[in-house]
């Protein structure tokens, strides 16, 4: 895949479309992006609110509608998932210039990268981004719940470093499992206010009463 052949049989496709508006290309422009950063796989994950702010969109109801008006209108096909782990997936169809197709929605993108292999930089801080923002919202999370800061950093990092896996699953649901993180906690202290070690008032050990100890036993 060339790049710029790519590019500029899409900017013309885009001039032939009446039903495109500016929030759809400046979408479009956004996947491209994070795409590049990616090192033009043939699906990518994304993250919501990283592709909001490469395109500019501010309002998650007409970023929904354009991604998927771009889907329905084979810009390129939509994956939604509720996985906040994985996120959804995106793949650009091929756009080429030939006279003899304008676009080929059956060959996967791959081949020629748009940068240097510098650019791993930048892919591994497009994985960092998520990451943060992913932290961010458990954070938020914890705190609607009047939960302290360093438990959510405690739920966050026990996770991360498991792979988000319950066991060998991977876990589906963050939310019920920082719920049920919760309730966990709250056993445990139970438990420690229920069971309580005896308080040995008595110490056998000293004594203020005089032994005789010429009598026999």
């Amino acid at each position: 895949m060339n790049y710029i052949k790519h590019l500029n049989a899409v900017f013309l496709q885009f001039s032939k479309d009446n039903r495109l508006n500016p929030s759809h290309i400046s979408l479009y422009i956004g996947l491209f992006q994070i795409w590049n950063y990616s090192r033009f796989p043939e699906e990518f994950y994304i993250n919501r609110e990283e592709v909001m702010e490469f395109s500019k969109i501010g309002s998650k109801s007409t970023y929904h509608r354009c991604i998927r008006e771009l889907d329905s209108w084979k810009y390129l096909m939509y994956k939604p998932s509720h996985n906040p782990f994985k996120g959804s997936r995106v793949l650009l169809f091929q756009f080429e210039t030939s006279d003899d197709q304008a676009v080929n929605f059956t060959v996967p993108i791959s081949g020629q990268a748009l940068v240097s292999v510098l650019n791993i930089n930048k892919h591994n801080k497009h994985d960092e981004n998520i990451k943060k923002t992913f932290k961010r919202e458990i954070l938020f999370f914890f705190k609607e719940k009047q939960w302290p800061k360093t438990e959510a950093e405690k739920f966050f990092n026990h996770y991360e470093a498991v792979g988000w896996k319950k066991g060998i699953n991977p876990i589906e649901n963050w939310k019920a499992a920082a719920e049920n993180w919760m309730l966990k906690f709250k056993e445990i202290q139970t438990e420690k206010n229920t069971f309580l070690p005896p308080v040995q008032n008595k110490d056998n050990l000293h004594t203020n009463r005089n032994k005789n100890y010429n009598q026999p036993l």
